[in-house]
C-alpha cells in the first residue's frame, strides 16, 4: 500500500497489526511524518488507567512515540462509561501524544454527552456508512458540531457495486459503480478511507 501511494493508514489494536503496520513504515524508507496513521482503543481498555495503558501498547506496537489520531473504537456503554475513557484521551491529547482525538460507532446520544461532560470535542466519528446505510441524521450531527466523518465500509462491502441503479447512474456519467458511490460519500461531506 505505502509503496503505491497511500499515505493514510487505519490500523485498530483489535485488528492485531499494529506492529506490522510500524515495521511497514519504518522499512519503506518514507519519512514517518509522511503517513498519516490512526489506531483505535480496544474494547477491552476502556476507562481512564485501562484507556492509558492500552495508548501505551499502541505506541509500543507501532513503535513511536506519537500518533496521528487516536480513536475509541466502540462507546460500549453497557460495559464502561466512555466518557471515563475520553477523559484519558484529553489528557493524551494536551501532553501533545495524539494529534488528533476522536471517536467510532458513536450514535448521537453519545455525542452528546461527551460534548456535555467534556472539553474537547472528537476530531472525527468514524461509523459505517453508504448509500445502504446513509446515516444522515449522524452526518448532518457531526457537521454541526464541526466534527468530520471519516465512512468506513464507504462501498458496503462492495454490495453497491452491483446495484442497477448505482450502475445506471454511472454508465451515464462515463463512470465506474465505485466511483459514483466515492463521489456521493465527498458531496455528503464524509472523509473515504
Amino acid at each position: 500500500a505505502l509503496r503505491i501511494g497511500y499515505r493514510h493508514i487505519d490500523t485498530a489494536q483489535a485488528y492485531g497489526n499494529e506492529k506490522e503496520v510500524g515495521r511497514a513504515i519504518a522499512q519503506s524508507g518514507l519519512d514517518p511524518a509522511d503517513v498519516f496513521v490512526t489506531s483505535k482503543l480496544r474494547n477491552n481498555k476502556i476507562g481512564f488507567d485501562a484507556a492509558l495503558y492500552g495508548f501505551e501498547q499502541t505506541l509500543t506496537a507501532l513503535g513511536t512515540d506519537r500518533i496521528d489520531m487516536f480513536l475509541i473504537h466502540w462507546p460500549l456503554p453497557e460495559v464502561r462509561d466512555f466518557v471515563e475513557t475520553w477523559r484519558a484521551f484529553e489528557r493524551i491529547y494536551a501532553e501533545g501524544r495524539a494529534r488528533a482525538i476522536g471517536v467510532s460507532n458513536f450514535q448521537i446520544p453519545h455525542l452528546e454527552r461527551l460534548l456535555a461532560e467534556t472539553e474537547v470535542v472528537p476530531a472525527v466519528n468514524q461509523i459505517e456508512a453508504h448509500p445502504y446505510l446513509t446515516q444522515e441524521d449522524l452526518l448532518d450531527f457531526d457537521a454541526r458540531h464541526e466534527i468530520a466523518t471519516e465512512a468506513w465500509s464507504p462501498l458496503a462491502r462492495g454490495g453497491v457495486l452491483r446495484d442497477p441503479v448505482i450502475e445506471e447512474v454511472a454508465r451515464d456519467n462515463a463512470r465506474t459503480p465505485a466511483q459514483v458511490v466515492l463521489r456521493w460519500h465527498v458531496q455528503c461531506g464524509s472523509i473515504v478511507f
